[in-house]
């Protein structure tokens, strides 16, 4: 780990701990920060997504691909290609397309 990521994690632990003898988060909320910063491997599953899952996904919300591009702040012809199984979503849009599958639309919105 680099100096300045060092620096990144020490500061975010700080706050962390700066919130909870405020109050702000519960000893449990604590220790899952602390814990996914400290311990490697110990992160949320990502699992893969096919092109239909994205597709029901997107129609369980009764979006148009247009509405549905813009709540992921990605192109139309993304959530086409999506869709079609042309690409396949990877980082931070198949993390969020977990989420939504998890958690709904709504917690986006």
């Amino acid at each position: 780990m680099n100096k300045k990521s060092s620096r990144l994690k020490d500061a975010i632990l700080e706050t962390a701990s700066d919130m909870l003898d405020c109050g702000i988060i519960t000893e449990k909320d604590y220790e899952k920060i602390t814990m996914r910063h400290l311990k490697k491997g110990n992160f949320p599953q990502i699992d893969s997504m096919t092109s239909k899952e994205i597709k029901a996904l997107r129609e369980k919300a009764h979006l148009s691909q247009a509405a549905f591009a813009s709540y992921l702040n990605l192109s139309v012809g993304y959530v086409s290609q999506l869709e079609r199984g042309v690409k396949e979503p990877t980082g931070a849009v198949l993390a969020l397309l977990n989420v939504i599958r998890r958690k709904g639309l709504d917690v986006i919105r």
